[in-house]
């Protein structure tokens, strides 16, 4: 045990890990999911919102076992290793905006840093801008981690039953979910919508989801697998042990989707994409920005409240709030374009993250 725990540590684990989820995720598109979304945290959060019914657009609601694969996986591994800590208290309203603006720019883009390595790895050449703008906000952030930006520190919490509260809500969604299926044809269950076309009706057959989810949270939890801790460290440390677990991530989803037919080269008609690339700059900029400012992308973030981290919890119940917002006041994009208030969401985003980082710093 003592062994594997030290294999993650090294690099030879970190690419390791990177190439797993980059075989991984390109499988799980080729069984169902969505193209050129094998595995995209904020779509499969905005999904599980309006699965819960938090929206309606109808086109993308489904209850992801990913996203609660993720949580139960690092959960699992951090009481197999004793790493399981519940801890939390360190601005959590801040965090819980700050996962709002995440999910706003990410709706904006459409993706997650995970999608944006997953689109260029399938030929979706506007996931270039969308990369540019990720770590131009994550280059924006480390500006305000060198000036002394704090959202303070965490506290070991006395019971540990708190940190609980996250990894159990995801079981419960999970009983949900094998409790009320998706009638035939139908978009609701007794309490769970579903889609019946679009992005949301699309979906690996749900034990393969979760078991692979599982075994990414197993994985990423003992490697602390991080896109935008990534870039972070290279551009503020010039360290690259994180960003070598990125890079055979895209390696090994573009050879997947090589081998699998999925490569499909080009700008236009890419699907779940669209072509404005200053907002997909921008909104992935705004994305890039609030993972640096909170500490982790939206997957650590899962994997962190697994470990018993209610920060990192507060932060992803922020997503999935910033999802319904989204879609309910128009502010998400579409294959064809950017809401009709995305535009003024992500300034707006910008702003608040900027305030925010000048205001949280060390006195």
């Amino acid at each position: 045990m003592e062994g594997l725990k030290n294999f993650f540590a090294t690099k030879k684990g970190i690419i390791f890990v990177g190439l797993v989820i980059g075989v991984l995720a390109p499988v799980l598109q080729k069984l169902g999911n969505p193209p050129n979304m094998g595995i995209c945290v904020a779509c499969m959060e905005r999904d599980m919102a309006g699965a819960l019914g938090f929206h309606r657009a109808a086109l993308v609601q489904y209850m992801r076992p990913e996203i609660i694969g993720f949580v139960l996986g690092a959960f699992l591994s951090a009481l197999a290793f004793k790493e399981y800590r519940p801890r939390g208290g360190s601005a959590p309203f801040i965090r819980f905006i700050l996962g709002i603006f995440a999910m706003i720019g990410a709706l904006v883009f459409l993706g997650c840093p995970w999608r944006t390595i997953l689109r260029l790895a399938g030929g979706d050449g506007n996931a270039i801008f969308g990369l540019l703008g990720l770590i131009f906000g994550i280059w924006v952030g480390t500006r305000f981690l060198k000036a002394g930006y704090t959202l303070g520190r965490t506290q070991t919490l006395a019971s540990k039953s708190v940190g609980l509260a996250f990894p159990l809500l995801m079981f419960g969604f999970l009983i949900l979910l094998l409790i009320d299926s998706q009638p035939e044809g139908e978009p609701r269950g007794m309490l769970l919508f579903y889609s019946i076309k679009g992005p949301g009706s699309q979906h690996a057959p749900l034990f393969i989801s979760l078991g692979v989810a599982m075994l990414i949270g197993v994985l990423a939890q003992r490697s602390r697998f991080c896109t935008m801790g990534a870039f972070r460290d290279l551009l503020l440390f010039k360290q690259g042990h994180l960003f070598l677990g990125v890079a055979a991530f895209f390696l090994a989803a573009w050879i997947t989707n090589m081998i699998l037919g999925q490569f499909n080269p080009g700008f236009e008609k890419q699907p779940i994409a669209h072509t404005m690339q200053l907002w997909n700059f921008l909104g992935m900029t705004l994305a890039g920005l609030a993972f640096t400012l909170a500490g982790g992308c939206p997957g650590r973030q899962l994997f962190m409240s697994g470990e018993g981290d209610t920060d990192a919890a507060i932060f992803a119940s922020g997503m999935i709030v910033g999802a319904a917002v989204a879609h309910n006041f128009g502010l998400a994009s579409s294959p064809a374009g950017i809401g009709p208030n995305g535009a003024i969401a992500t300034i707006i985003g910008l702003i608040v993250c900027v305030i925010i980082g000048l205001t949280m710093r060390r006195r």
